[in-house]
C-alpha cells in the first residue's frame, strides 16, 4: 500500500476515473452516434460526407466505454454485478447496436451498389438502438433500478431524450465539420434537437431529488442550495445562448463553427457533474457506497498504476487523431 495515499482515497479517485472514461465516451461517441441516428433518409452524398466526418474517431471513441466498464469490473466488482444484472438486457441489445453500426460502418462502402441501402439502414438502426438502451440506462440508474409502471415510463423518456441529445451532438458536429446545404441542414437539425435535449434535462433534475430523499436534501437544503445554484444557472443560460446562437449561423467566412460543439459538450458536463454529487458517495443509488464497493486496497493501488498509464495514452490518441484530421471533413475513401 503506497503510504502517501490513503486507502480510503483510492475508492474515490476509481470513481473519478470512471466517470472521465464515461464523460469522455457520451460526448466523443455519442456524437457518432448522432451521425448515424441523423443519417436516416439523407441522399448518398450527404450521407458519405457525414459518416465521412467520423471516420478517424468513431472506433477510437467507444475505447472510453471500454474503459469505463473495465474500472467498474476491477475497481468496484460487487457494483459491476448488480448493475450489470440489474441492467442485462439493455446492456445485451446495446452491444448488439455497437456491433451492428460497426459492421455497417465498414460494409456500406464496400457492398455492391445494390446492398448499399440495406448497409445504411442498419448503420441507422444500430446507432439508435445503442443510444435508445444506453438512455433506458441512464433511466434506471437515476431511479435505483426500480420496477412498475413509473420507472418505465421514465428510462423511456430519458432513452427518448438521450438520444435527441447524442443527435445534437452530432449535428453540432456536422455545423464544424461540413459546408454548405448539408451544414445548414446540421443548423436545422441542432434547433429541433435542443429542444428535447432540454426537455430531458428537466426531466431528469426534477427525478432525481423526488426519486431518493437524500438526492432532495443534498440539493435544496442550505447552504448547499447556494452554491449549487450555479450550475442549473448555467446550464440554462447555455440553453438560451445556444437558441439564439444557432439561428445566426453559419457566420461569414464561416467563423466560430466550433462554438455550438463546445457548448453541447459543457452541457453534458454540467449534467454529469449535477448526478455525480447527486449521487455521491453511492455507486448504487442508495444501495451501496464506493468504499462497500471497492476492492481490497492493495490491489486497487497496483491497478491504479496501469490505469495512470493507460487513461493519459488514450487521451493522447484522441487528441493526436483531432489534431491530424482537423478542418472540414473530406470524401470517405479506402484503399
Amino acid at each position: 500500500m503506497n503510504p502517501f495515499l490513503p486507502a480510503e482515497w483510492l475508492p474515490v479517485i476509481f470513481a473519478g476515473l470512471m466517470g472521465i472514461s464515461i464523460l469522455l465516451y457520451v460526448i466523443l461517441d455519442g456524437l457518432d452516434l448522432g451521425i448515424g441516428i441523423l443519417s436516416l433518409g439523407q441522399s448518398n452524398e450527404h450521407r458519405d460526407s457525414m459518416i465521412s466526418s467520423i471516420g478517424p474517431f468513431w472506433d477510437a471513441n467507444e475505447t472510453w466505454l471500454v474503459l469505463a466498464i473495465g474500472l467498474l469490473l476491477v475497481a468496484f466488482p460487487l457494483a459491476h454485478g448488480i448493475i450489470l444484472t440489474a441492467l442485462y438486457l439493455p446492456v445485451a441489445l446495446m452491444l448488439i447496436g455497437l456491433i451492428l453500426r460497426g459492421v455497417a460502418f465498414e460494409f456500406r462502402v464496400k457492398a455492391p451498389a445494390h446492398k448499399k441501402p440495406r448497409w445504411n439502414f442498419l448503420f441507422f438502426a444500430g446507432s439508435l438502438l445503442a443510444s435508445l438502451t444506453q438512455g433506458w440506462m441512464l433511466g434506471a440508474y437515476i431511479l435505483g433500478f426500480e420496477n412498475g409502471l413509473i420507472p418505465t415510463l421514465f428510462s423511456l423518456l430519458t432513452a427518448i431524450c438521450l438520444t435527441a441529445g447524442y443527435a445534437f451532438m452530432g449535428a453540432c458536429w456536422l455545423i464544424h465539420k461540413s459546408t454548405g446545404v448539408l451544414q445548414r441542414k446540421a443548423i436545422h437539425w441542432a434547433e429541433i434537437t435542443l429542444l428535447a435535449v432540454g426537455v430531458g434535462f428537466a426531466a431528469i433534475s426534477i427525478a432525481s431529488p423526488l426519486a431518493s430523499p437524500r438526492v432532495f436534501e443534498r440539493w435544496f437544503e442550505l447552504p448547499q442550495l447556494l452554491w449549487l445554484a450555479p450550475l442549473p444557472v448555467l446550464a440554462g443560460g447555455i440553453f438560451l445562448w445556444l437558441w439564439s446562437f444557432l439561428r445566426k449561423l453559419p457566420l461569414p467566412q464561416d467563423r466560430l463553427n466550433w462554438l455550438p460543439l463546445a457548448a453541447a459538450a459543457l452541457l453534458f458536463t454540467l449534467a454529469f457533474l449535477g448526478l455525480a454529487y447527486s449521487f455521491f458517495p453511492y455507486i448504487v443509488p442508495d444501495r451501496l457506497t464506493l468504499a462497500q464497493a471497492a476492492s481490497a486496497p492493495e490491489a486497487l493501488s497496483i491497478i491504479l498504476i496501469g490505469t495512470l498509464f493507460v487513461l493519459p495514452v488514450i487521451l493522447a490518441y484522441s487528441v493526436l487523431a483531432h489534431w491530424v484530421f482537423r478542418g472540414k471533413a473530406t470524401e470517405l475513401t479506402y484503399h
